[in-house]
């Protein structure tokens, strides 16, 4: 098993962060703290892998053809110009060019990609059966993404493409109250979940978007050690039955 977590870097490199202004270097909408609510498992054995930068330099879960993978639907672009509240990121007239995001795509995105598909790979040989967590975190209230409140655990395999019903049945199956929780609701799964999850083949993909809420004081990003403890122990339950599934 495999957790991804594309979102938790909060490193700009020097040249990109004199380009921007001073709200987006504090990276705002960072899935924080994503390594600390999964730190439960390594000592599981299950393999994590996480970037250094911000998803402001490249958000790792978009496609680099920059296709929207919510048609229809407001989405931020692979070198995101605005923040979740559409406050401006850049200088006037520092957005990055063509050239600037083909950079980024070979410097920042193509190692973090090309980490994943080899570790699948690698795990498909030895084991024969892989599954993939995308984890990520949001603001429970994102009017620019979705209306009202968001429920805490929103699963997504692309609404059926990218694991096996029975790994869904067995989720949702687990008792995850006081918390609510969706499949394929707001979030169905970005490109990490679409492009390495091939069912058929024994690699199953599936993304939780983790409402921060349930372990964070918001608007803030203070980590509530109380609320953490409580929602960690439901994503401990949600963890060990991928990995069961894995096996």
């Amino acid at each position: 098993m495999l957790i991804s977590m594309p979102h938790n870097g909060q490193a700009i490199a020097s040249e990109i962060a004199n380009t921007m202004t001073e709200t987006a270097k504090q990276v705002p909408d960072t899935d924080w703290y994503m390594d600390k609510l999964y730190d439960f498992a390594l000592e599981l054995g299950i393999s994590i892998i996480k970037p250094k930068y911000s998803r402001y330099v490249i958000d790792l879960n978009r496609d680099i053809s920059g296709v929207n993978l919510y048609p229809g639907a407001n989405s931020t672009e692979l070198c995101p110009t605005t923040a979740f509240d559409n406050s401006p990121l850049y200088l006037p007239q520092q957005t990055p060019s063509e050239a600037e995001i083909s950079r980024r795509i070979e410097q920042y995105w193509q190692p973090y990609h090309q980490a994943i598909a080899t570790t699948l790979a690698e795990m498909k040989q030895e084991f024969g059966k892989v599954v993939l967590l995308d984890a990520h975190s949001i603001l429970s209230h994102v009017p620019r993404f979705f209306e009202g409140q968001l429920p805490d655990f929103n699963f997504g395999n692309a609404d059926g493409k990218s694991c096996s019903d029975d790994l869904i049945e067995k989720i949702q199956q687990l008792d995850l109250s006081p918390y609510t929780s969706v499949v394929n609701g707001r979030f169905k799964g970005g490109y990490i979940t679409r492009a390495y999850g091939d069912p058929a083949n024994n690699i199953h993909a599936i993304q939780l978007e983790l409402s921060q809420h349930t372990y964070m004081d918001e608007p803030s990003d203070h980590y509530n050690e109380e609320k953490a403890t409580q929602v960690k122990l439901k994503l401990a339950s949600f963890v060990k039955c991928l990995a069961n599934f894995a096996k």
